[in-house]
Parts: structure tokens; sequence; C-alpha cells
């Protein structure tokens, strides 16, 4: 009864402290938020590194159809997906269902196999562990976050990390902390160097055989002092 009664009308939001909603400012545009306002929610605009949007200690990406074939083919999802994977719970919400399908058995209007859609779902699931949700529209969407917000018991801090790394993934989480950085390039990096010493004492011409021109922005953090 507990499970049904999340999605019975008397489950509307009824705050006695109001919950706050981070919102990346490229989303100001998206009718999400000011749903959102009027569900009882406090949103605020900021530069997200990561997601679109941050509810407590889940960070949801949200792609609209159109967005998620074209992120698709440019392979920037691959990027976004990455940068999840800091969080431990993490959402990929795919917009729009209720008036465009995803694909069909044809190449009609993406230009693309369906299987390799299927496929590219697939991967997002099983690789990159992200749980994907469907919405109808942008109502949809922001109920989906309503009811996610009472489900979270606990506020974690936004730069959230493992607790229980091995000496393997610690020396990758450092190197994850460069921007441009992800976790396979970290592994390329060091098995190339071996080590993180070797990583920030080798050459610019040898960082960029790995990483390309990365290395000019890598090298210039690794010699810049706090102050």
């Amino acid at each position: 009864m507990g499970f049904l009664n999340i999605f019975s009308k008397k489950s509307r939001i009824k705050q006695k402290t109001k919950i706050k909603v981070l919102i990346d400012y490229r989303e100001r545009n998206c009718l999400i938020a000011s749903e959102l306002v009027s569900m009882g929610f406090i949103i605020e605009f900021r530069e997200l590194k990561v997601a679109d949007y941050i509810v407590k200690d889940t960070a949801i990406e949200r792609k609209t159809i159109n967005d998620f074939i074209s992120s698709m083919i440019n392979r920037r999802l691959l990027k976004q997906l990455e940068e999840l994977q800091q969080y431990k719970n993490r959402l990929l919400i795919i917009e729009g269902i209720e008036e465009q399908e995803l694909y069909t058995d044809s190449k009609e209007w993406t230009g693309m196999n369906p299987n390799a859609i299927r496929g590219f779902l697939l991967s997002i699931l099983l690789k990159y562990k992200v749980p994907i949700i469907f919405t109808k529209n942008y109502k949809d969407t922001a109920k989906f976050i309503a009811v996610l917000s009472k489900k979270q018991e606990k506020e974690l801090p936004l730069n959230i990390t493992k607790k229980t790394l091995n000496k393997k993934e610690r020396l990758q989480f450092i190197l994850e902390g460069f921007p441009g950085i992800g976790p396979k390039t970290a592994r390329k990096l060091l098995k190339k160097f071996k080590t993180l010493r070797n990583v920030f004492n080798a050459s610019e011409e040898e960082l960029k055989e790995v990483i390309g021109k990365k290395a000019e922005s890598f090298k210039e953090l690794v010699y810049s002092k706090y102050k």
C-alpha cells in the first residue's frame, strides 16, 4: 500500500520545509522550473559542471528526444554519462515520448538504424549503470522530480566521491579531477606512465600522445599555484 500511496492524489507535495532543486542555468528556458515552483519547490539556477538537475543526492541529465538523438550521434552524451559516474544516484530522463517516438522500425526521421538506438540504450543501462526514465512531457518530468525529492532521506555534498576505493581507483580518481579527463582517459594515462609522478612529470609533447590538445590545460593546472 505504501508504494501505491506515492502516486495517489494525497501524495502531492506538502512540505513544511521547502525542498531546493538545483538547476543548470542552461535550463532557464525550460518550463520544468516554473512547474516546480508552482508545486512548492525552491529552485536555484547555477552553473552545474555535471547534470542538468540535482535533487538532494541525485544527479539528473535531461534530454528531449531530439537532443538525445543528436547527442548520441555526436557522442556528447557519452562524456556526460562518464561525468555522471561521480554520483552514486544518477538518472537520465528522456522527455517527450507523448509527442514523438524515440525510434521506429525504419530510419524515417533519425536516419539511424533503430537497433543502433536500442543498443545505445542498453549501453547506458549496462555499461554506464545509469537508469533511464521516459517522460511524456515537461509536466511529467517535474512530477518525477517531485516524487524523487520525497524519496531521498538525506542530502549529500555536491562533490560526491566514492567511500571505498582500491589503489587503482584512487589513482584514476585523482586524474579525473582534471578538466576534460574522464575515466577512459585517466586509465590511458596510467597505463602509459604507470604512476602519478610520471604523469605529472611528463612533457606536454608526451601527454599529447595520449590526451591530445588537453595536454596544455593539464600541464597548466599541474604547475598552478594555490593562492
